[in-house]
């Protein structure tokens, strides 16, 4: 199965938090037991890793996603994330992945 797209929108500098609660296919929580979950922001799938998002689980179906303000500083104008899930036995998933937009910030930005 195809990870559902969803673009993050971000303004440069700022903190970002997220959190998703994941169903399976019969709209029961999806259980998170020994699941790791991992995040990242690249250029371009395959490409240059800009920056690892926090993951946290919360049993049983809630991951929280943190981008601390010195990190999103750090962002290209463009690139792609995921989120991967690895289970116990193993078994990778992605239930999300997307395009990463980010937009300059004003308030104390520094020039190029």
């Amino acid at each position: 199965m195809q990870p559902a797209i969803l673009p993050l929108d971000i303004y440069r500098g700022d903190t970002l938090r997220l959190q998703f609660k994941l169903w399976d296919q019969g709209q029961n929580p999806l259980d998170l037991t020994g699941v790791v979950a991992k995040s990242q922001i690249r250029d371009r799938p395959a490409g240059m890793m800009i920056t690892d998002l926090i993951c946290s689980v919360t049993l049983p179906n809630i991951i929280d996603l943190f981008l601390a303000s010195p990190d999103s500083q750090q962002l290209p104008p463009a690139g792609f994330w995921d989120l991967q899930l690895t289970y116990t036995s193993g078994d990778v998933k992605t239930p999300l992945a997307g395009p990463v937009t980010v937009t300059p910030d004003i308030t104390d930005s520094t020039p190029p």
